[in-house]
């Protein structure tokens, strides 16, 4: 069980809500206290909800309803799933949610990855070091002052400000890779990588000012995709660009865009077990008319 599918991964998301296993599946979600009530409901983990066994998932649903009154995943864009089915475990909400870029490890990277992003992955190299963290777990420090440097930039606040805490259980998970880019002996960027059988997927990544000054995020893109391809994967997982819509002018789109082979669907997925008790709370709390699912955690992430 490594990566998105460990219980280890699940654990350290535990100060967003209970990890709670789903057993014939074999994936996580986390049980949450809804504000205000004393009811629970559910949601996937982030950024993906992973299982190993998805014909298996709408066994474990069905044991959910005496439990939580709604449940919400993204879905991995690799899970062995199709539409219909989603249709069939999630009745109340399936929907495109976005398309996250995919590299075929198979093709070689000169083929595909654009003019820019090798020309920058270049210039950068001839002023860092790049390499393997072959002990992922004696770099907290490091990540977490560039993860601090992530968040003032870009004002992150809410789900993905992770704790010091959460980053040191992250960071000892099976099968995680982890990827620095130094300059004179400082760390100046990251890279966090999941392993899931022959997929991997990118995690997060962050860099200190002199970092993205020296382009250290396209050396440690290439550095990342070529490892994987001699370590034998078959496909790799890079996500969306920022936010919750789709934006092609968007600068993470673009970068993501410029090093993939081509994309893959993730579906936003809800469903209500107990209609009355959520009805009860939109209407208890007062919601406006809304897509949002569930309805009464509009405005949570803003």
């Amino acid at each position: 069980m490594t990566g998105y599918y460990s219980r280890e991964y699940a654990n350290s998301l535990a100060e967003y809500g209970v990890p709670l296993e789903l057993p014939r599946c074999k994936g996580w979600i986390l049980k949450r206290s809804i504000p205000g009530n004393s009811a629970y409901d559910a949601m996937g983990c982030y950024p993906l909800f992973a299982c190993q066994d998805w014909s298996k998932l709408s066994l474990d649903l069905q044991d959910l309803a005496d439990v939580v009154v709604a449940l919400s995943v993204v879905t991995d864009p690799f899970g062995r799933y199709d539409l219909t089915y989603l249709q069939r475990c999630f009745m109340d909400v399936v929907k495109p949610f976005k398309q996250h870029f995919v590299i075929d490890l198979d093709r070689p990277i000169e083929s595909y990855a654009s003019k820019h992003h090798l020309r920058n992955a270049n210039k950068a190299r001839q002023v860092l070091e790049v390499e393997n963290c072959e002990r992922p777990a004696l770099f907290l420090d490091e990540w977490t002052n560039l993860y601090d440097t992530l968040i003032e930039r870009h004002h992150i606040t809410g789900f993905t400000k992770f704790s010091k805490e959460s980053f040191a259980q992250q960071l000892n998970v099976p099968g995680l890779a982890a990827f620095r880019a130094v300059h004179n002996g400082d760390t100046v960027g990251m890279l966090l990588w999941f392993v899931q059988g022959e997929v991997g997927y990118y995690h997060l990544g962050a860099y200190s000012s002199p970092g993205y000054e020296m382009r250290a995020s396209f050396a440690l893109f290439r550095f990342a995709i070529e490892y994987f391809a001699d370590f034998g994967l078959r496909w790799l997982s890079i996500g969306a660009g920022a936010g919750i819509g789709s934006d092609e002018t968007d600068g993470l789109t673009r970068f993501k865009k410029g090093w993939s082979t081509g994309t893959r669907t993730a579906y936003f997925c809800g469903r209500i077990f107990d209609q009355a008790r959520y009805r009860e709370i939109v209407n208890a709390k007062g919601v406006p008319a809304t897509d949002y699912f569930p309805a009464y955690r509009l405005g949570e992430f803003e």
